[in-house]
C-alpha cells in the first residue's frame, strides 16, 4: 500500500509541475513582475504556452513599458506574434517614438512586420528601381535608375500601399519627366531635374512609407526610337505601294486577257465568215447572179493586190556603214 500511495504522489507531482510551469513563475516573480499561479493554470485551460507571454512580458517590464498580462494573451489568442510586438515597442521607445500597444498589435495582426517597421522608422531603407525606359520629345531613349529612401510611416501601414506601389509611381514620374523634356540632352544636363519633379507629385500618399529623396543613380542613352519610327513608317508605306501596284498590275493582266479573248472571238467570227464566202460565190454563180468573167478579174484583183503586198514586204538590202559614210 506505501509503495502504490508512493507512486501516486509522484505521479501527482510530474503531473502538477508538467501542468503549472512553476519554474517560469519563479522567473517572472524574479523579474518584478506578478503573474500568479492561477493566472498560469488559466492559461494552460485556454491552450496558451504560457512561456509565450511570461517571457514578454518579462522583456516589456524591464524596458518599463506598461503592459499587463491581458493585453498580452489577447494579442496571442486573436493569432499575433507577441514577442516581435513587444521588440518593436521596446525599439520605439527606445527610439523616442510614440507607439502605443494597440496600434502595434493592429499593425501586426494586418500581417505587418512591426518591429521590421520599426526599425526602417528609424533607419531609413534605400531601394533601388529597375531600369526605366523613356523617350524625350526628340525621339531619344534614355535609360534610368533611381535610389529611393523611404522611411515607413506607422500612421499609414494599415491600409497604405507597399514599396511596389511606390516603385512604379516612381517609374511612372521619371516617364512622365523624360517625356516631357525637349531634348534628351535637357535630361543629361541635369538629371536632378526628375528628381524635384517627382518629389513634387507626392507619390508617397496612400502608401506606408514616406520617400525623404530621390537620387539618379544612372542614366544611359539608349536607341534613337523616333528614326526607329520613321524607318517603320516608310517600310509600311512602301509595303503599301508595292500592294497596290500589285494590285494594278493584276488588273491590268486580267484586262489584257480579257482583250485577248474577244480578240480571238472576233478571228473566229472573221473565219467563219471567210469560210462563207466560197458557199455564197458558188450559189451565186449557180443563180447567174455572177458570171464567170466576173469571177476571173476578181481572182486577178485578188493576185495583183496580193503582190503589191508581198512587193512592199521586201526589206531594204544591208549597206554597209563604210559605203554609206562614201556616198
Amino acid at each position: 500500500m506505501f509503495i502504490i500511495a508512493l507512486g501516486f504522489i509522484i505521479v501527482f507531482i510530474s503531473f502538477f509541475f508538467s501542468f503549472i510551469p512553476v519554474g517560469l513563475w519563479i522567473s517572472a516573480f524574479a523579474a518584478n513582475v506578478r503573474v500568479g499561479i492561477f493566472n498560469l493554470i488559466g492559461m494552460r485551460l485556454r491552450r496558451v504556452i504560457p512561456s509565450r507571454i511570461v517571457l514578454p512580458l518579462i522583456k516589456a517590464t524591464k524596458a518599463g513599458l506598461g503592459i499587463n498580462v491581458n493585453q498580452l494573451e489577447a494579442h496571442y489568442l486573436a493569432g499575433g506574434n507577441v514577442d516581435k510586438v513587444v521588440d518593436a515597442l521596446i525599439a520605439a521607445h527606445r527610439a523616442d517614438m510614440n507607439l502605443m500597444f494597440e496600434r502595434a498589435a493592429a499593425i501586426d495582426l494586418a500581417g505587418r512586420d512591426v518591429l521590421e517597421a520599426v526599425k526602417m522608422s528609424v533607419n531609413p531603407r534605400v531601394i533601388e528601381t529597375p531600369s526605366v525606359s523613356a523617350v524625350a520629345k526628340n525621339g531619344i531613349e534614355l535609360i534610368v535608375k533611381a535610389r529611393v529612401t523611404l522611411r515607413a510611416n506607422l500612421d499609414r501601414l494599415i491600409g497604405g500601399a507597399g514599396e511596389a506601389t511606390v516603385l512604379a509611381r516612381v517609374g511612372e514620374g521619371i516617364v512622365t519627366t523624360v517625356g516631357s523634356s525637349e531634348s534628351h540632352k535637357e535630361v543629361l544636363e541635369n538629371p536632378d531635374k526628375i528628381s524635384r519633379t517627382v518629389l513634387n507629385k507626392g507619390l508617397d500618399a496612400g502608401t506606408a512609407f514616406e520617400i525623404l529623396s530621390i537620387d539618379i543613380a544612372d542614366v544611359d542613352v539608349g536607341r534613337n526610337i523616333g528614326a526607329q519610327l520613321q524607318t517603320l513608317q516608310a517600310e509600311a508605306d512602301k509595303n503599301i505601294a508595292q500592294a497596290r501596284a500589285e494590285e494594278r498590275r493584276a488588273m491590268a493582266l486580267a484586262k489584257e486577257q480579257e482583250m485577248k479573248a474577244v480578240v480571238q472571238e472576233m478571228r473566229a467570227r472573221v473565219v467563219e465568215a471567210e469560210a462563207q464566202v466560197p458557199q455564197a460565190m458558188a450559189t451565186a454563180l449557180k443563180e447567174g447572179k455572177l458570171g464567170v468573167m466576173d469571177y476571173y478579174n476578181m481572182q486577178n484583183i485578188i493576185a495583183d493586190t496580193q503582190m503589191r503586198d508581198s512587193i512592199s514586204k521586201v526589206s531594204k538590202p544591208d549597206v554597209p556603214e563604210s559605203s554609206e559614210k562614201k556616198s
